[in-house]
């Protein structure tokens, strides 16, 4: 028996040493890029897709991009989890491509089957016959296969890159290594979606939707193809592990052990992992920490020290967990409020439209192109920063200069409020240039006003963005035990999903408060008509909210952890001395 055990470990260890490593890193990045491309290149058109062939109304249209991109936003935290927990990282990927392709070969279809959509509207009269219900079904029912697809993907890709080099080389050169892939992938990544807004938007304006839309189709189909064609090759991890279940066991064993007193709490013994180095958990939330109390060894634990009943004792590692996410949530909510903006992708769109987008008298940019600015200036931000700003402070205060966690938040949290007030400043000039045309009845004129405008706010939107962004990688990464590390990423996915939902929410309400006693809609289909400047400045002004309340949550959650560590250190050595 003990001859067949070792015999099976050195197998696992020659396969191990034979598969992953960087030459699977080239497979997985491609799928992943791949699937950033299409869905970018589906999303770029989108809104003028809905209105000019199924005869959606703007507000109904940019509902249903919202609800579409707060779905893929959401999928991959659930996939994450079932990824972790159950069906595995390998079979998830597999899966998403799989449904994802199928998501996007279905929507191609919408283009070329004429009973999948309204019939044209005809050139003698303005009315046009509105979608069925059946055909609104169909559509959806497309754009969740590719939802689900993406979330797939998204929720494990990166993590099952990083599993090819983990469990092949030790430590110090897995470190190297993972550093380098997780460069790639996020150059690769933000390359697929520079390449998308700009071809992929090209073609769908110059050579129809059928053209357009089946090039996402390409590029899903060659994702699929590369992942599949190294299955081979790959490490496979299976780790059985479920945090979401270990977080609902520390809720019901803190309720179950609700009679302790958390005021003896010395005189208690907690329950800790081996090998752990939490022996007693922290003074915060202390309700929680009725999880992991022992009160009779004999009844709650086996002879080797494991627990008998996992809903009733729980670990000091899960109850400290599950009080890192909770503490987190109110500065988490904050990007909830910032990813409004980013939702607003579809509006932002329809004034692009509604300018001159010309470059030279024969080339004119598509309108879906110019968000291009956004990924950018979002790169050049990080890029400025790290390079120079770092280094010539750092230089000039004669120490090491680095911007807090969270003060990176709170300055993207200003950017967006700058963002949305120069969106605003550059449609109230655009819609009284259009006045002055008399050109307010047609929703398709054009003011006679450059849409290289739109550059400014896009870049500002960048920069917010990614330096909220890279404060919040950071502050979940010092903040969270080390077993939580890789959920950072997720919760960036969750803040976008909440934002969509919140966007669509406002989006609604504007609507339906401005279009009353038979006025024009704020966010009318015709923006010449509408108000699209005031629809703006509101998003501002909850931005301007969310700053306050970024500022109170701060404030309430006191310094970070290695900011504590950190003057904890410095006031040891000025005892020393």
């Amino acid at each position: 028996m003990i001859k067949m055990e070792e015999k099976e470990t050195l197998l696992e260890s020659k396969n191990q040493r034979s598969n992953g490593g960087f030459k699977t890193m080239s497979f997985i990045i491609a799928n992943a890029s791949f699937e950033k491309a299409a869905a970018f290149g589906l999303s770029a058109n989108m809104i003028l897709y809905l209105e000019s062939e199924y005869h959606l109304d703007l507000v109904t249209g940019a509902n249903i991009i919202i609800l579409w991109n707060a779905a893929s936003s959401f999928l991959p935290v659930l996939g994450a989890f079932l990824a972790d927990s159950t069906v595995g990282r390998y079979p998830m990927i597999a899966f998403g491509s799989t449904v994802g392709l199928l998501g996007m070969f279905l929507l191609w279809l919408t283009t070329m089957i004429p009973q999948a959509r309204p019939p044209l509207c005809s050139d003698s009269t303005t009315e046009c016959n509105s979608s069925t219900s059946l055909q609104i079904i169909f559509l959806c029912f497309c754009l969740g296969l590719t939802s689900v697809g993406a979330g797939a993907i998204r929720s494990a890709s990166m993590a099952f890159g990083a599993d090819q080099f983990v469990r092949r080389y030790n430590k110090e050169e897995s470190l190297a290594a993972l550093d380098s892939y997780f460069g790639w992938y996020y150059a690769a990544s933000s390359l697929a979606i520079v390449i998308s807004l700009t071809l992929v938007a090209y073609i769908q304006e110059h050579l129809g939707w059928a053209v357009g839309f089946g090039l996402p189709v390409v590029f899903m189909l060659l994702g699929a193809m590369s992942f599949f064609s190294a299955s081979s090759l790959y490490v496979r991890v299976n780790d059985k592990s479920s945090l979401i279940t270990g977080f609902f066991q520390v809720i019901v064993a803190s309720y179950r052990n609700r009679h302790f007193s958390t005021a003896l709490q010395r005189d208690y013994v907690y329950h800790r992992k081996k090998k752990s180095a939490l022996v007693v958990p922290s003074e915060k939330l202390r309700f929680l920490n009725k999880a992991c109390i022992v009160v009779d060894p004999e009844k709650s634990l086996t002879a080797n020290g494991d627990v008998l009943d996992s809903w009733s004792l729980c670990t000091v590692d899960q109850v400290e967990e599950l009080k890192a996410v909770l503490k987190v949530i109110p500065l988490w909510s904050t990007a909830v409020l910032l990813s409004v903006i980013v939702s607003q992708g579809s509006i932002f769109l329809v004034q692009a439209m509604a300018m001159d987008r010309h470059i030279t008298s024969r080339f004119e940019i598509p309108g879906a192109s110019l968000p291009v600015f956004v990924f950018i200036s979002a790169i050049s931000s990080i890029v400025l920063y790290d390079r120079i700003i770092v280094p010539l402070t750092s230089r000039i205060m004669r120490k090491p200069f680095h911007l807090t966690s969270k003060l990176k938040m709170g300055i993207g949290i200003m950017f967006s409020i700058v963002t949305m007030v120069a969106f605003a400043f550059i449609e109230y000039i655009r819609r009284g240039k259009a006045l002055d045309q008399s050109v307010a009845d047609s929703s398709e004129s054009v003011a006679n006003m450059s849409a290289l405008w739109l550059i400014l706010p896009f870049c500002l939107g960048g920069i917010a963005e990614a330096i909220n962004a890279v404060g919040q990688c950071e502050f979940y990464y010092s903040e969270f035990p080390k077993s939580m590390s890789s959920i950072a990423s997720t919760l960036r996915e969750l803040s976008n999903s909440a934002g969509g939902l919140v966007a669509t929410s406002i989006l609604n309400i504007i609507d339906r408060i401005t279009k009353q006693k038979g006025k024009p809609s704020w966010i009318s289909s015709n923006i010449n008509q509408g108000h699209y400047d005031y629809y703006y400045l509101v998003i501002a002004c909850i931005c301007v909210v969310n700053m306050l309340y970024y500022l109170l949550c701060s404030w309430a959650y006191g310094p970070c952890e290695l900011v504590a560590v950190k003057v904890s250190s410095e006031e040891d050595e000025i005892g020393e001395e």
